[in-house]
């Protein structure tokens, strides 16, 4: 994680301004800033130990850093809060109106307690069970689908296919016997038929 790089302090002293009460056995590193605004207070217990360029401001209420308790340098902590006894905030964190609780250990460069970014969940569609009803997430995806299929054009109607054409298969010409005859005499000139019985012999006065 990378951590901004500090300064370094010009001066072993630290500033205190406003309602500010400090235990004789707290180490106060140099460029400490303790600044309590009117009507507000910051209380500092026994064994407490601030790094440097660290910065406590009470603001509308008290700040009070319980014995034992380890402030890193630039640690920042504005509003009102509480930091329990023998806790540990790591350098270059920022706390706004929040306390960290007794032997509590806080990474470096955390931010505790910024309300300034707020993200809004979804929220969980409901469980209706097992009566098979629609969830509000089908719902909706149900709607996309209907508005997508009415926004694709119609399909167009394919074209009629041509009925095959076939020759015309009308029965053949009948004959009469008239065609008959003149068909057996011009096959059998002789008279002579594959059935005598009915084919006695050329007409009479021959060919």
């Amino acid at each position: 994680m990378h951590l901004p790089l500090l300064r370094p302090i010009s001066t072993a002293n630290y500033f205190v301004s406003g309602d500010v009460v400090i235990d004789e056995c707290a180490a106060i590193g140099p460029g400490v800033i303790l600044q309590a605004d009117a009507g507000s207070r910051i209380v500092i217990a026994a064994g407490v130990c601030i790094g440097m360029g660290a910065i406590l401001h009470a603001h509308q209420g008290n700040i009070e850093v319980e014995a034992g308790a380890n402030l890193g340098a630039g640690v920042l902590i504005v509003g009102t809060g509480k930091i329990g006894a023998e806790a540990c905030v790591g350098a270059a964190t920022t706390v706004f109106n929040s306390s960290i609780e007794p032997v509590q250990v806080v990474p470096a460069a955390s931010i505790i307690g910024d309300t300034s970014r707020k993200v809004a969940l979804a929220p969980e569609p409901a469980d209706n069970g097992p009566t098979g009803e629609e969830t509000p997430v089908e719902e909706v995806a149900a709607n996309i689908q209907e508005s997508a299929a009415a926004e694709q054009p119609a399909a167009e109607p394919a074209p009629a296919q041509p009925e095959p054409e076939f020759p015309d298969q009308s029965p053949p010409p009948g004959y009469s016997q008239r065609h008959l005859n003149r068909l057996m005499i011009t096959l059998f000139p002789n008279g002579q038929s594959l059935n005598r019985n009915s084919f006695q012999g050329p007409p009479a006065g021959g060919f």
